[in-house]
């Protein structure tokens, strides 16, 4: 079958290293060889798992480069490049900030910039940027209220149960509504997806397990007068253990389950450099474009 899929390509942060040329070349590789946008994952402190009781796989170890300024500088870097956090914490930041941040990138790329969020699983981050994380997820919905009005409003008036602002905004904002995705499969989060998402990533490969959280999201969209079939997701192929008639198969399976796009991460792959990162994203396009 012909595989009808936007491609993506994933910036392999914990593997790049700290020179700003190799972001730029990558940017502007998967650029020039026509994947539509970027995705960036996001953490902003690692902690040490002797110490910490941890459930995530990132630990003190793994770098992390911000998100909000590297996607400045891939901006800089790049034409027409979609930009994507994938996703960003969005419940252990300042939502005034974010929603700040967000829309300069928004201003600075012409609008090519998709806010992807999710409420994440350290907890240290959460102490350490002093956010609740016990809370995350209900007061994630309210975050997301709040931004879209700083975004379309020159002053806003919002009274939540976790935020006030009042007679206030920010300048200058978006010509254009920035997209907001969500990331993870627990069935709350797949409910505020159906209920004020734009999009959603969802995490896992193309089983049935995949296919049921599919068909619970298309349930909640329906129940919250929206169409399924229009709703755009995004999974993720690894390069990891993959071969071009595996990463076939993988987008065929996810395009039958009505994906819009697909991304491929090369991290962790024991990729030995930049170039390296390259050439597997350029593997990865001819075999699901040929």
């Amino acid at each position: 079958m012909a595989i009808d899929l936007t491609l993506g390509a994933v910036l392999p942060t914990n593997e790049i290293g700290g020179d700003p040329s190799a972001i730029r070349d990558f940017a502007q590789a998967v650029e020039g060889m026509g994947f539509d946008h970027l995705l960036i994952y996001d953490h902003v402190l690692g902690a040490d798992p002797s110490v910490h009781r941890m459930t995530g796989p990132y630990t003190d170890e793994h770098p992390f480069h911000e998100v909000f300024v590297t996607l400045g500088f891939i901006a800089a870097c790049t034409r027409n490049l979609g930009m994507a956090t994938c996703v960003l914490v969005l419940p252990q930041r300042q939502t005034a900030l974010v929603a700040k941040q967000a829309a300069q990138l928004a201003v600075l790329s012409d609008n090519r910039f998709r806010l992807g969020v999710g409420s994440g699983w350290n907890h240290v981050e959460y102490e350490a940027l002093n956010e609740n994380f016990r809370n995350r997820g209900r007061r994630q919905e309210e975050q997301i209220e709040l931004m879209r009005a700083l975004w379309n409003q020159h002053l806003v008036d919002f009274e939540g149960e976790f935020h006030t602002v009042k007679s206030a905004g920010i300048e200058p904002r978006p010509s254009e509504p920035i997209e907001v995705w969500f990331g993870g499969g627990h069935d709350l989060q797949l409910r505020r997806t159906a209920k004020i998402g734009d999009g959603w990533f969802p995490v896992g490969p193309p089983n049935p397990d995949s296919a049921a959280m599919v068909e619970t999201l298309r349930g909640y969209l329906a129940d919250n007068g929206r169409d399924p079939a229009s709703f755009p997701m995004e999974p993720q192929a690894q390069f990891r253990g993959g071969n071009p008639e595996l990463w076939v198969s993988h987008a065929e399976k996810w395009a039958e389950m009505g994906a819009t796009a697909i991304s491929i991460t090369t991290m962790n792959a024991g990729l030995p450099d930049i170039d390296a990162h390259i050439e597997a994203v350029r593997q990865y396009r001819e075999a699901v474009t040929a």
